[in-house]
């Protein structure tokens, strides 16, 4: 009886292992002894990723969105058939008729009526326009015969417009043809928007009338002369990185007139005569 004593307790013993490993299996299994679910764990390469896609969507529709916003303000602004000159909504733009295609020589100078001048006789060679930043201020004669070609010049005054102002303007202009832009000493307003036979003068580089006056007067075949003309640099003529120089004094008595109106008066009249 003893032997078949200790038979019976290894049986036993055999038995609960298993149950307990059953009850182990059942426990995994149900979720734990409790009743409670597993860990599982977070997928953050997964949240990470669609972080970055969310980002990036709100960075290209905040790039994007105004970017939009402004060009259809400005769809207001561009010219038509019916509409062929729409700066006459813009307040504050100066409107003159000039004629075109009177040309003085290099030398001469030309008795402006307007200053920063947006038309009248010019020299024959026109400034490079094909979104030009000058550093220095440029012949205004030059200048006179871009805007017959359809440019937008942006003249500043460098003692009232600050370097953040400088900036907003130059990047209105860098690299986009028919506009180009200088200092223009002396200027009595800040800023002074011309295209040919209009002027515009304005206090800040934020003010929005000169995207305005870019949108309704840049290559505007309503409103320039010279329909087709190149605003590329004239080689051996114009160097836009040495133009010919700004004259801030009053032009003398030999200056040409604003009533010229022929290339042959002006042959006649040679610079020192």
């Amino acid at each position: 009886m003893p032997s078949g004593s200790v038979s019976g307790g290894s049986g036993n013993s055999k038995s609960g292992a298993k149950s307990s490993k059953a009850i182990q299996a059942a426990k995994k299994k149900s979720g734990g002894a409790r009743g409670v679910p597993p860990q599982r764990q977070i997928p953050w390469l997964t949240i990470g990723g669609v972080a970055v896609v969310v980002i990036l969507v709100a960075v290209i529709a905040v790039s994007i969105i105004p970017k939009a916003q402004d060009k259809q303000a400005l769809e207001a602004w561009t010219p038509s058939e019916s509409n062929q000159d729409p700066s006459g909504e813009i307040e504050g733009v100066l409107k003159i008729d000039y004629p075109a295609g009177v040309h003085i020589a290099p030398g001469q100078r030309v008795a402006y009526d307007q200053s920063p001048p947006f038309g009248g006789p010019h020299d024959s060679v026109w400034a490079t326009c094909t979104g030009t930043v000058y550093a220095q201020p440029v012949r205004t004669e030059n200048m006179v015969h871009s805007l017959e070609h359809g440019a937008v010049w942006i003249a500043y005054n460098p003692d009232l417009v600050d370097d953040a102002g400088v900036d907003t303007l130059a990047a209105k202009v860098d690299g986009r043809t028919y506009t180009m832009m200088s200092p223009y000493p002396g200027l009595d307003a800040p800023i002074s928007l011309q295209s040919w036979g209009h002027q515009l003068k304005v206090d800040s580089a934020d003010d929005e009338r000169i995207d305005q006056f870019i949108a309704a007067l840049r290559l505007n075949r309503y409103t320039y002369p010279e329909v087709g003309a190149s605003c590329s640099t004239i080689p051996g003529s114009f160097d836009p990185a040495n133009p010919p120089a700004f004259d801030a004094s009053e032009p003398g008595p030999d200056a040409v007139p604003m009533e010229a109106e022929s290339v042959g008066e002006m042959q006649q009249a040679p610079a020192g005569s």
